[in-house]
């Protein structure tokens, strides 16, 4: 069995940052949109783009910004657009979804996994609703009931670093049995450190370049600020760091399985 380096997942909004973060090194993608509002589901069409990726591409499966306590029409939502994003043939889907007292909601979850397992999705991560879970170890028990492949969280911190603490206990209780993905603040001046302290094997970060964005016009218009951009070299350090950081033993994240 040969070695891996730590697995990067880099989140997109945008047809051309996508392509930076494959040319950059990504292992894997994942895809959103409006990534300025915490991610939300990604269109049809930049789905299909994203479906010719040399990479797998998870996309994300979240209705609205704001909490992640969804009603039963926005789960009708969230249904359909796993649907879609079967049909367009990505790797997997990224949703989380909470009861008001702050435990996951393991009912809903569950019947979206199944409606994705019936669609021909079987991979899925759990994204950082995760980290508003007011039990994380009961959470993460969860996730691993549920059958999720990975959760994505901070640790509970602003970012990444700040909640290593918890990311390492997280990662020592799964063992294995689901993989601990550390993002948040992630970037090739912290992410060395970052592995050390936590133990993790999969690292996720959005790697923007923090450029100026192009014309501000629209701005003035009043339809919003232009993203700032992925940066393909930001994606390349951060894998340039993994390499050397550590190499570990295949899992089903790896890029050499596209689906």
């Amino acid at each position: 069995m040969h070695a891996r380096p730590i697995l990067l997942e880099v989140c997109v909004d945008g047809a051309e940052d996508l392509a930076a973060a494959v040319a950059g090194g990504a292992d894997r993608v994942e895809l959103c949109a409006a990534l300025v509002l915490g991610g939300l589901t990604p269109s049809a069409g930049l789905m299909a783009i994203a479906a010719r990726a040399p990479c797998p591409v998870f996309a994300m499966i979240r209705p609205r910004p704001g909490d992640f306590v969804f009603s039963p029409d926005e789960e009708a939502v969230m249904r359909g657009d796993i649907a879609a994003l079967a049909q367009a043939g990505l790797s997997g889907i990224v949703l989380g979804a909470c009861l008001a007292d702050g435990r996951l909601d393991e009912a809903m979850l569950r019947r979206l996994l199944d409606h994705a397992r019936a669609c021909g999705l079987s991979r899925a991560t759990l994204h950082r609703a995760f980290d508003q879970a007011v039990d994380p170890d009961a959470a993460l028990e969860v996730a691993v009931g549920l059958g999720f492949e990975r959760i994505l969280t901070s640790g509970g911190g602003t970012t990444a670093w700040e909640g290593r603490e918890r990311l390492r206990r997280l990662a020592d209780r799964a063992g294995g049995r689901i993989a601990v993905m550390a993002g948040g603040g992630v970037s090739p001046v912290s992410v060395a450190a970052l592995v050390a302290a936590t133990g993790v094997k999969e690292i996720h970060g959005s790697c923007r370049s923090g450029d100026p964005p192009r014309g501000q016009g629209a701005r003035h218009a009043g339809f919003g600020d232009n993203p700032v951009p992925t940066d393909a070299a930001t994606v390349r350090a951060i894998r340039r760091v993994l390499d050397s950081a550590g190499r570990v033993a295949p899992t089903s994240g790896d890029c050499s399985r596209r689906k």
